[in-house]
C-alpha cells in the first residue's frame, strides 16, 4: 500500500445482509421485493428500522428494470434519515456501498440501508424514454444493447490474444456448476461444452450461454460502523479496501483499448489501498453480466498476466469451489440471476462467514473480492472476515 492514511473504508463493516425470493417472473412490484430484503437485511443485523439512519442506492431510478428508489424505500419503512444518495454516476453499481462506507465512516450515518432492485423478468422489453447521448455512436451500426458493446471487446480480445469461445464457456459452466447448489438459483441443470457451443449466438461471439438472466429480486446489505462490529450477530465482515478509479474516457466505444475496460484504474485503487494483494484472495466474486466481463476483470485485478484470462480459467479446477480462486461459487448471474452485482456481494459475506453450506469454499475462505459493472461503470471491494 503507498504511504497514506488509514483508509476511511476500514471503519465500515457489512454488519446485515438479506435478499428477496429470486424468480424469472414473480409478478411482484419493485418496491415489494425491496421491503421483503431490507427488513431481512436489517434484522440480520441485529438492528431494528429504527436504527437505520442512511440509505444508498444504485440507480435510483424506477425506470432501471422496475426497481424501487431509495425515496420510496424511505416512505415505505419510515425510516428517519441523516444521509442518503442514489445515483447512476458513480462507481459502478458497487458505488452505492462505496458512498454508504464513506458516510459512516465521516459519521453521517451508523447504519446505512444499501440495495439494488429489479423486476428486469417481469418488466416490459426494451428500453423505456429516450436513448442515452453516448449510444449516437452505436445506433446507427445497429448496436442498441450492451450485448453487442461488450461482444466488440470479447472479439477484439480473441483477435489479440487468442482468447477462444471455450474460454467464455468455461466460465458459464462453472456457474451453472455452482447454481446447482444454490437453492436460490434460477437454472441449475446441468451444462456441458457442446450445450454451450450449440446455444444460440445472440451477438458474435457472445451465445445465449454468455448473457446473464434476467429476474425479478432485490438485495440489501447494512453497511455500519465499525464500533458496531461487537455487537453483531454474525461474524463481522470488514470492508478493506475499494476500487473506484475511472481511468481514461468514460466511454464504452471511445476507450483506448478494447481488450480491456476502466476496471483497470479501478483494481489499482484498491490495490493501492491495502497491504493485500491478488495471491491473499480466497474467493472472488466477480461480475458476469457477460462471461467476457470476468475474464477483464480477472485480468485487471491481476490474478492472471494481461492476455491470459482464457487459458486462465481454463485450466482444469482453477475457478470451482475447491480452486485456486473459487469463482461465482452462488452461480453468479449466468446462472444465478442478474442481481447486477448485488448478488455478488451477497454470496461474499455468506462466504466470509462460513454460511455457505455445500457450496462453502474449503477452509475457510478470510478474503473475498467482489467487482461489479463494465464499460466506465466499474468498481470492487476486497472483504476480510474480522474486524481489521
Amino acid at each position: 500500500m503507498v504511504n497514506q492514511p488509514r483508509p476511511a473504508e476500514r471503519d465500515a463493516i457489512i454488519s446485515g445482509i438479506g435478499q428477496s425470493r429470486i424468480g424469472r417472473r414473480l409478478g411482484r412490484s419493485g418496491l415489494d421485493l425491496t421491503i421483503e430484503a431490507a427488513i431481512r437485511a436489517v434484522g440480520d443485523a441485529g438492528l431494528t428500522l429504527d436504527d437505520i439512519d442512511g440509505i444508498s442506492t444504485y440507480p435510483s431510478s424506477s425506470n432501471s428494470f422496475g426497481g424501487a428508489t431509495g425515496a420510496e424505500l424511505h416512505d415505505a419503512l419510515r425510516v428517519n434519515l441523516r444521509w442518503r444518495d442514489g445515483g447512476p454516476e458513480t462507481s459502478g453499481q458497487l458505488g452505492a456501498v462505496h458512498k454508504a462506507a464513506l458516510a459512516v465512516s465521516a459519521g453521517l450515518a451508523r447504519h446505512v440501508l444499501v440495495f439494488r432492485t429489479l423486476v428486469e423478468g417481469s418488466g416490459p422489453a426494451g428500453a423505456t424514454g429516450s436513448a442515452p447521448s453516448f449510444m449516437r455512436f452505436l445506433l446507427p451500426y445497429g448496436a442498441g444493447s450492451a450485448v453487442n458493446w461488450v461482444a466488440m471487446y470479447a472479439r477484439r480480445h480473441m483477435h489479440e490474444h487468442s482468447t477462444t469461445r471455450e474460454h467464455l464457456g468455461a466460465i458459464a459452466i462453472n456457474a451453472r456448476t455452482n447454481a446447482a447448489l444454490n437453492p436460490s438459483a434460477i437454472y441449475t441443470e446441468p451444462m456441458t461444452m457442446a450445450d454451450y457451443l450449440n446455444s444460440r449466438m445472440i451477438s458474435d461471439p457472445l451465445c445465449l450461454f454468455d448473457c446473464d438472466v434476467p429476474c425479478d429480486a432485490s438485495t440489501a446489505v447494512v453497511v455500519s460502523h465499525r464500533r458496531y462490529g461487537p455487537d453483531s450477530p454474525n461474524s463481522v465482515v470488514n470492508i478493506a479496501a475499494m476500487g473506484t478509479a475511472l481511468g481514461q474516457r468514460p466511454s464504452w466505444d471511445q476507450y483506448p483499448d478494447l481488450t480491456s475496460m476502466p476496471m483497470s484504474a479501478s483494481a489499482q485503487s484498491l490495490w493501492n489501498r491495502t497491504d493485500l494483494g491478488p495471491a491473499d484472495v480466497d474467493v472472488a466474486q466477480l461480475y458476469d453480466g457477460f462471461s467476457w466481463l470476468t475474464i477483464a476483470w480477472i485480468e485487471a485485478l491481476g490474478f492472471c498476466e494481461r492476455g491470459d484470462g482464457g487459458p486462465f480459467v481454463a485450466q482444469t479446477g482453477q475457478i470451482n469451489i475447491s480452486g485456486a480462486l473459487p469463482l461465482n461459487t452462488a452461480g453468479g448471474q449466468l446462472s444465478g440471476g442478474r442481481l447486477h452485482g448485488f448478488g455478488l456481494l451477497h454470496e461474499a459475506v455468506v462466504q466470509l462467514r462460513h454460511d455457505a453450506g455445500t457450496r462453502q469454499v474449503p477452509d475457510g475462505p478470510e478474503v473475498a473480492i467482489v467487482a461489479a459493472g463494465g464499460g466506465p461503470e466499474v468498481g470492487c471491494l476486497l472483504l476480510t472476515r474480522g474486524l481489521q
